[in-house]
């Protein structure tokens, strides 16, 4: 009897199932992408079959594809500091330009920043409690824009409700008081996906601050995806508004199962391609980070 029972016993171990592997995979990509022609116009009629994705070099099958004016959660991030005083009329009338391109569904929040940052408007689509939130006349204080910027994101990922989300930045960009460094801020910017625009103020009677300040807002926006602009004005200022809101909204969403499904925390470097009957230019961000959610 023992010897049966040990046979059987040996017999069940034998073909006893092995116990389960769990893999923890990516699922679908999606990028958001804003196309211009050589006019500088948002294309917003382009095919599917116009778009080619490429992750790390390779090939990905688009499987999600859509494009159009998208509703939008933004930040409306604006330099209140010592350093923008001459320029605070710039600032506002290109705030409010920027306002004044909201649609009901679109959700917004303004955040003035200085040393530190504080969202003086909650994410609402009420356009005049935003404009409210605009005019400011204190102006005192240093920089903080990594903070600002840092802190706006978290806002965003904690509270938007619409699939696009961006940061509209509007600054002279000299940074001079954050605590956070640049290389935090873009692997924080790589795993939300928030897409950073800016309307740079620069300080043109000093070359030397106007380069500094040049450099931080496009590190901002080309890790993102996003796009700067350099008005000299009030008037320019608002026409760049307007054309940052026309980015932010026209924009093809595509989504594609990556060929490699792990979430090892690399990073993968993201290419569309997009072809037309003219030359196009494309933004999105130039990766992300496979992370566990």
């Amino acid at each position: 009897m023992r010897a049966t029972l040990a046979a059987l016993l040996a017999l069940g171990s034998a073909v006893a199932p092995p116990p389960p592997v769990f893999r923890a995979e990516i699922g679908m990509v999606v990028v958001q992408a804003t196309v211009r022609n050589q006019r500088h116009e948002v294309v917003l009629d382009l095919p599917p079959a116009a778009f080619t994705v490429y992750e790390n070099g390779v090939r990905q099958a688009i499987t999600l594809f859509r494009q159009g004016m998208v509703p939008v959660s933004v930040g409306l991030l604006l330099d209140n500091s010592r350093s923008i005083r001459a320029q605070r009329a710039a600032l506002e009338s290109a705030a409010l330009a920027a306002l004044r391109t909201a649609r009901p569904e679109d959700e917004v929040f303004v955040m003035n920043f200085a040393d530190k940052a504080r969202v003086d408007v909650e994410l609402t689509s009420d356009v005049e409690a935003l404009a409210r939130g605009v005019h400011r006349t204190d102006s005192i204080g240093g920089t903080a824009l990594r903070d600002a910027v840092s802190s706006a994101e978290e806002y965003l990922r904690a509270r938007a409700t619409r699939e696009r989300k961006a940061l509209v930045v509007i600054s002279d960009g000299n940074d001079n008081a954050s605590t956070v460094k640049e290389d935090e801020l873009e692997r924080q910017g790589q795993e939300s996906g928030i897409v950073v625009f800016a309307i740079g103020l620069l300080d043109r009677d000093d070359p030397a601050r106007a380069g500094r300040g040049r450099a931080e807002l496009e590190r901002l926006a080309d890790a993102s995806g996003g796009v700067a602009y350099y008005p000299a004005g009030p008037e320019q200022a608002t026409t760049s508004a307007a054309e940052v809101a026309r980015q932010v909204r026209g924009v093809y969403t595509i989504g594609y199962t990556p060929l490699v499904q792990a979430l090892d925390g690399s990073y993968r470097k993201l290419r569309v391609v997009a072809r037309g009957q003219e030359r196009l230019w494309i933004r999105t961000r130039p990766g992300y980070r496979a992370l566990k959610r």
